[in-house]
């Protein structure tokens, strides 16, 4: 039995699930809606206060799907709940960030600035620094890659550490060129 598809996902007061026709799965919360199809060999049901998700055999494609589908559950109820963020920290000189309107506007080390038009959903907060973006919204996975995208635009770079990355990512140093510095004969 699958570890993480056994877990019953808890539903809050103010967040209803409703799964249709071909395990087609409607969250509703305060924050929102979100809607997804879920594999057809998987059994949703609502069990008191909490989801229960359930497969029909030990098929070595169902117990991959078990796992899989209470997770993407899970994730569902949780964003119409609290909803996802993901924070992006910003080194280098001369590297920031900054709002136009609801666009956001990232400056790293290119001719020109890089303007990010937010999707449905998702919305961006900058520090006054323009050191730290914060990126908000109820699809994990949507938050997820529109952080992957912006990172992806100047990833941190190992020599100085200048780029974007994750907040608590750690970024390995590497040390520089080391054939002028210390050398004895003073060549």
């Amino acid at each position: 039995m699958s570890r993480i598809g056994k877990l019953p996902v808890s539903l809050p007061k103010n967040v209803t699930v409703t799964v249709g026709q071909g395990n087609f799965v409607t969250v509703q919360g305060p924050k929102g809606q979100l809607r997804q199809q879920l594999p057809a060999e998987i059994k949703i049901e609502q069990v008191g206060e909490e989801m229960r998700v359930t497969r029909s055999s030990d098929a070595k494609n169902h117990r991959a799907l078990h796992g899989l589908s209470r997770a993407l559950l899970n994730n569902m109820v949780t964003g119409v709940d609290a909803g996802f963020m993901r924070i992006l920290d910003i080194e280098g000189v001369g590297y920031r960030a900054n709002m136009n309107g609801k666009h956001l506007v990232v400056m790293v080390g290119y001719s020109h600035p890089v303007e990010i038009v937010p999707p449905d959903g998702i919305a961006f907060e900058v520090d006054k620094a323009g050191r730290q973006i914060t990126i908000t919204g109820i699809d994990k996975q949507l938050v997820g890659q529109i952080a992957a995208q912006i990172r992806g635009l100047r990833p941190p770079e190992p020599y100085k550490g200048k780029g974007v990355r994750y907040r608590g990512e750690v970024v390995r140093r590497k040390a520089g060129k080391s054939g002028k510095v210390g050398s004895k004969d003073g060549k």
